[in-house]
């Protein structure tokens, strides 16, 4: 039986993984969230972890006071992460927090000999470099989560030992496909949370809407697959059934088709290699009827060339990258800034902060901290 850690329980990813450890073996031995203590008190007493933890330091109080008449242990703040992904006895970590947040809390894990259930992009995309050279040194597992990087691991497997030529990564295009950079200066917050195939957290699907989101994971396939960013191409599939897919030196396309549903990558990360039922919707091509694939508008998604070039570039840009575009992201969403000024701010950190071509993990921290203040500023 496995012993499963699930770092950010209480978010989108988080609440599924959860809600298919009945089609698994599973013992969860710990849990976290930020703030939504309601949903991890139910959770942990649902699932009597070992322990449990909240990011924010009052909602730990309050959580501490919630579980008095249990024996699970309460922990706070970026310590307590760090204890639930190395300490708490977990085989498999599910790394389901939002943002640069989760980066010290997997490396930790990595360090203490965890296998990695990977749905925090952001770790790889700052630090990718790092983290898989620990990885490998640690002979630890980084099984993907994400439905595009899922579908590339699985299709992968059918390589044995034959080199992947190309990485095709599907996006949705996210709600403004067709629109001119023009028409989206101005959208609005309710209608950049509006996608039309996914239900993600807000800053998640933000990020689909400027389309940052592949370009987050276009690095994340470079770390993840070891592969240079020119042989990594990015499609706009709006139907979300292909969910990625692989050439091979031959010419052979392999793809991994299913409905839009996490459930099953997140299972599969969890049981691999093995397959086990899963309660998901089965897919019908008949039903289907038809897909559509694009390439890219790049001057309506100015993102996806920012995080090409971050690609490119490596070393700290990854960071600065992600850093500048969750601070971005958090003012838009707070009504700060203008939609189109995301990419704008993000370009600007990219411009500003001072580039590192070899980095340590302080590095990609101090960068990660430049790039938000610049971004704010």
């Amino acid at each position: 039986m496995k012993k499963i850690a699930i770092l950010g329980s209480t978010g989108s990813i988080g609440t599924q993984t959860v809600d298919i450890l009945p089609s698994i073996e599973a013992e969860v031995v710990a849990l976290t969230t930020n703030t939504r203590i309601d949903l991890l008190e139910k959770q942990a007493r649902a699932l009597q972890p070992k322990m449990v933890c909240a990011f924010d330091e009052t909602a730990a109080k309050t959580l501490k006071i919630a579980l008095a008449d249990t024996d699970i242990k309460v922990l706070a703040g970026m310590e307590g992460l760090i204890s639930c992904a190395a300490e708490s006895g977990a085989d498999i970590v599910v790394t389901a927090v939002v943002g640069m947040v989760g980066l010290l809390p997997t490396m930790a894990a990595i360090n203490a000999g965890k296998d990695i259930a990977l749905a925090n992009k952001e770790t790889l995309v700052c630090a990718g470099e790092l983290v898989m050279r620990a990885a490998q040194e640690k002979h630890v597992k980084i099984l993907p989560v994400d439905s595009e990087h899922s579908a590339i691991f699985q299709c992968a497997q059918a390589a044995q030992g034959n080199r992947l030529e190309k990485i095709i990564l599907t996006a949705s295009g996210g709600p403004f496909f067709g629109k001119t950079a023009e028409q989206m200066r101005h959208v609005s917050r309710e209608q950049a949370l509006a996608h039309p195939n996914w239900s993600m957290g807000a800053k998640i699907t933000i990020d689909s809407a400027t389309m940052m989101n592949k370009g987050l994971e276009f690095i994340e396939a470079m770390w993840l697959y070891d592969m240079a960013p020119e042989d990594i191409e990015i499609v706009v599939h709006r139907e979300s059934i292909v969910h990625s897919l692989v050439e091979f030196e031959d010419g052979a396309v392999l793809a991994q088709l299913g409905l839009p549903d996490m459930r099953l990558p997140i299972q599969y990360a969890l049981t691999y290699p093995a397959r086990v039922a899963c309660k998901v919707p089965r897919l019908s091509l008949a039903e289907v009827g038809k897909m559509t694939f694009f390439a890219p508008d790049y001057d309506a998604f100015p993102a996806l060339s920012l995080a090409k070039r971050a690609a490119q570039e490596k070393g700290n840009m990854g960071a600065v990258l992600n850093g500048a575009n969750e601070a971005a992201v958090g003012l838009f969403l707070n009504d700060k800034i203008a939609f189109g000024e995301i990419a704008d701010r993000v370009a600007h950190a990219l411009e500003t902060v001072p580039y590192r071509k070899q980095i340590t993990l302080d590095d990609v921290l101090e960068s990660d901290r430049l790039a938000r203040e610049i971004a704010r500023s």
